[in-house]
């Protein structure tokens, strides 16, 4: 049973992104394709052991490799995305980006045979089962066992601003949900998952990993599938809960937002900083309200007594954290917005083609 370690967590700063996508046919609707991408052929040298399939085999995923300069984040995503659409071309598929395909039915699609997620199926059943999803993860280095924990903890009030923002899912099974982020909701269906409770400490921590895994509710620590976790082998905080993005400018500008709350509570734990101790209940409300309402939301402030409007939060995030592009980000249109223009204007073959990823 995997385990991680304390004496991972030994740098501050460093950057990784995850990144799901949709392997798609010439229809542009997804295809199981992973077994010929993954197993079935030489990758470009730069996915080289960063490129796996997940549950469905028309879902793949990349790693970038760690990202010592921040600044250069932008350089590493489009050469992962490049050589993977290389890739992928080259035996005749596509990729599109999203929460959720909004053409993919779970019913017609195939899961991988890996065991892992064999045992998966078995064990939860139904909500794995329907599992579509696909999402962006950033992982950011932290030097402290300790200290991951409690940025964990307090990252998580912003966490739901930054699903207002990135909500990109509005289609499921093939229909119109009415929500911005069905994707968050319909991940909620598995078991640990959504917004975690606190931990004082990385020991306090690792002994849940532990129970999980010796009472047999997990098979090993990647199967706590928190919003955002303490990762115990790469020793970073990774969060987890953003939609997948087509537009690599998009995906770029969440993980600069990520990568600068977690410096910045780093510094604050550095500080001495007391905790927040925010309710779980209001942050379940808040996500509701981000998945519900995407850049329309309004979010319960972190003293309870006002709702805020994301484009205030926005604003105040934006500054405080010296990240303009956020503003830029709010002040375009939603990709669930943009997902419900395209197919009511254009229909179902044009909204395919407008979430296929391309080399820029």
């Amino acid at each position: 049973m995997e385990r991680g370690d304390a004496d991972s967590f030994d740098r501050l700063g460093t950057l990784g992104i995850e990144e799901e996508y949709f392997v798609v046919g010439p229809d542009n609707r997804p295809r199981a394709g992973t077994d010929e991408l993954v197993y079935e052929s030489e990758p470009p040298a730069l996915l080289e052991e960063r490129l796996d399939h997940e549950l469905f085999k028309c879902v793949i995923e990349t790693q970038t490799p760690v990202i010592e300069e921040p600044a250069t984040a932008g350089e590493q995503l489009r050469g992962v995305r490049r050589s993977l659409l290389e890739h992928a071309a080259d035996h005749g598929y596509g990729l599109a980006a999203a929460g959720l395909h909004p053409m993919a039915r779970w019913r017609d699609l195939l899961h991988a045979e890996k065991p892992r997620y064999r045992a998966q199926l078995d064990r939860i059943q139904y909500p794995q089962h329907r599992n579509t999803t696909a999402g962006l993860h950033v992982h950011v280095g932290v030097d402290d066992p300790d200290k991951a924990v409690w940025v964990a903890n307090e990252v998580r009030w912003h966490l739901t601003l930054m699903l207002a923002l990135a909500a990109n899912s509005p289609f499921w099974n093939g229909f119109d949900t009415g929500l911005a982020s069905a994707r968050a909701k319909i991940f909620e269906g598995l078991p640990n998952t959504g917004m975690p409770t606190t931990f004082d400490s990385y020991e306090g921590f690792d002994r849940f990993e532990q129970t999980m895994i010796e009472t047999g509710s997990i098979d090993d620590r990647g199967e706590l599938w928190y919003d955002v976790r303490p990762h115990s082998a790469h020793g970073t905080v990774e969060i987890r809960i953003p939609d997948a993005q087509h537009d690599v400018d998009r995906a770029l500008t969440l993980t600069e937002y990520a990568y600068e709350l977690v410096i910045d509570l780093c510094e604050r734990y550095e500080d001495g900083e007391s905790e927040s101790g925010y309710r779980r209940e209001l942050l379940d409300e808040n996500k509701w309200r981000a998945l519900r309402y995407g850049h329309d939301a309004e979010l319960l402030g972190r003293n309870v007594e006002e709702a805020v409007p994301v484009s205030t939060l926005v604003e105040r995030e934006a500054d405080r954290l010296d990240v303009p592009d956020l503003l830029d980000l709010y002040d375009t249109e939603s990709g669930a917005s943009r997902q419900r223009r395209i197919l009511e204007t254009e229909g179902p073959d044009a909204l395919c083609e407008s979430l296929l990823l391309t080399g820029e």
